[in-house]
């Protein structure tokens, strides 16, 4: 099923909460898939941070297409090139740590969502008008949720993911929506080491659970 931009975004809007994810291991990255599903996670990143990421990937769309209306997008993607083979792999939407130009272009041309790293108002004013409709505020333990606050001062319209130092807390990210983000990404403050070491991925789950609960009732 090939997901639209406004259906992702949507996805997004409503759960609050994308988490971002690599291993090595295809088994263990489809176990925490579906943990992150039966806890409520309807948008996944996996990352391109490892020489067999492309080939994981490939493997773990194959698994989410049994579950309904689970978005799985890759993250860390700095090239064209990389970008046309995880498409070709299935990639419902392409993340960059960076504004990347030929990035967009190849994106656009696909009609691909992109969400691009930025750190200044002008990286997301430029990445607005390059097509982004989401903007990827990194490093969010540099930028903090202030940096949040005065782009939403001057662009209140802009939809922000804050990745990078987001914690599964209510103080963090009551501190996160309160400045408006639209939905943070969290990776390493979620997925603890030592559970996915001990393949511990019910304690996951209820983790990613009482998370997304906190973001429900912040929201609302």
């Amino acid at each position: 099923m090939k997901f639209s931009k406004s259906d992702i975004i949507a996805a997004m809007e409503e759960t609050g909460m994308i988490p971002v994810f690599n291993h090595s291991d295809t088994e263990v990255a489809k176990e925490v898939m579906d943990a992150s599903y039966r806890a409520g996670i309807r948008v996944f990143e996996f990352t391109n941070r490892g020489n067999n990421s492309l080939e994981v990937f490939k493997d773990l769309k194959t698994h989410a297409d049994q579950y309904e209306g689970m978005i799985l997008g890759i993250g860390t993607i700095f090239t064209p090139t990389e970008v046309e083979e995880f498409l070709e792999a299935g990639a419902d939407f392409i993340v960059s740590p960076a504004l990347i130009p030929s990035v967009a272009v190849v994106c656009n041309r696909q009609d691909i969502l992109w969400i691009p790293g930025c750190g200044t108002v002008t990286e997301i004013f430029n990445a607005k008008e390059m097509g982004a409709q989401v903007f990827k505020a990194f490093p969010g333990n540099v930028l903090g949720p202030s940096f949040v606050s005065a782009v939403k001062a001057v662009l209140p319209e802009i939809k922000i993911m804050p990745t990078g130092g987001v914690e599964p807390t209510e103080d963090n990210l009551g501190k996160w929506f309160k400045a408006g983000v639209t939905c943070v990404g969290m990776g390493s403050q979620l997925f603890k080491k030592e559970w996915i070491q001990d393949k511990k991925y019910d304690a996951l789950e209820e983790k990613i659970s009482q998370a997304l609960s906190v973001i429900k009732s912040l929201k609302s």
